[in-house]
C-alpha cells in the first residue's frame, strides 16, 4: 500500500499503517470517497497446495507464497501483508514494517475508486513529498494481461519499494513490495511470481 492507493485506506491505527499509507497510497485517505470495503472482505483460506487470500467483493484472489507468513491489516477498508521468512524491520506494535533489515514484505489492498494512470501518478507524487524520496520512476507495464502502472522508488523513510497499481472499472488494485537493502533481486523475483498468481475479476 507506499501504496498510493495501497495505503489508500488501509492502515490507520499504527505507525506501520500510517507509514504504509503514506508510502503506499495514503493520499486516498485525504480524498473524499465512500468507504465500500472492509477488513472482513479478506479471507485467508487453506487449499490443497497451500493458502490463498480472497476478497470476493473486490473480485481478487492471490496465492500465499510457500513458507511466507500472512497477516490481515485491520484498518479502514483493510489490506493484507505477506512476510518472507525471517523478515526484520521496524517493529511497531508487534508488526514488522519498512524500512527492512532482512527479507521482503508484499502488501495488497483495493480502493473502490475509478482512476486513470495520470490521476494515480499525480496522487502518488503528491503524497511522496513527506517520504524523502531519493529517486522515483513510473512506467506502464502489463500484469496478467492487464495494463498497470508501476512505481519504483527509494525513500529515506520506507527504503526501496515497487508499487503496482492495476485499475479496473471502479476499483484500483494495489500491490506493494518492500525489500531489505541486499535482497532486491530475490525479493523482486518473489514479487513477480506472486503477481502471476493474482486473479482479478
Amino acid at each position: 500500500m507506499v501504496n498510493l492507493g495501497k495505503i489508500l485506506n488501509k492502515k490507520a491505527v499504527f505507525i506501520f499503517a500510517i507509514i504504509l499509507i503514506l508510502g503506499a497510497g495514503g493520499f486516498f485517505l485525504w480524498q473524499e470517497r465512500e468507504i465500500k470495503g472492509s477488513p472482513d472482505d479478506y479471507i485467508i483460506k487453506e487449499i490443497t497446495d497451500g493458502k490463498i487470500v480472497e476478497n470476493k467483493k473486490a473480485g481478487l484472489s492471490v496465492k500465499v507464497p510457500e513458507g511466507w507468513e500472512v497477516e490481515k491489516i485491520e484498518a479502514e477498508e483493510g489490506s493484507v501483508a505477506f512476510y518472507f521468512p525471517n523478515t526484520e524491520g521496524e517493529q511497531r506494535n508487534e508488526i514488522v514494517s519498512p524500512p527492512l533489515k532482512n527479507g521482503c514484505i508484499i502488501e495488497i489492498s483495493v480502493v473502490y475508486k475509478k482512476m486513470n494512470f495520470e490521476e494515480i501518478e499525480k496522487e502518488v507524487r503528491a503524497i511522496h513529498w513527506g517520504l524523502r524520496i531519493k529517486s522515483e520512476e513510473f512506467e506502464e507495464v502489463t500484469v496478467n494481461n492487464r495494463s498497470a502502472l508501476k512505481n519504483t522508488f527509494d525513500s529515506g523513510v520506507l527504503g526501496s519499494a515497487i508499487i503496482v497499481y492495476i485499475p479496473s472499472r471502479n476499483k484500483l488494485y494495489d500491490f506493494d513490495l518492500y525489500w531489505a537493502l541486499d535482497e532486491k533481486e530475490k525479493c523482486i523475483q518473489e514479487f513477480d511470481k506472486f503477481l502471476e498468481t493474482a486473479s482479478i475479476d
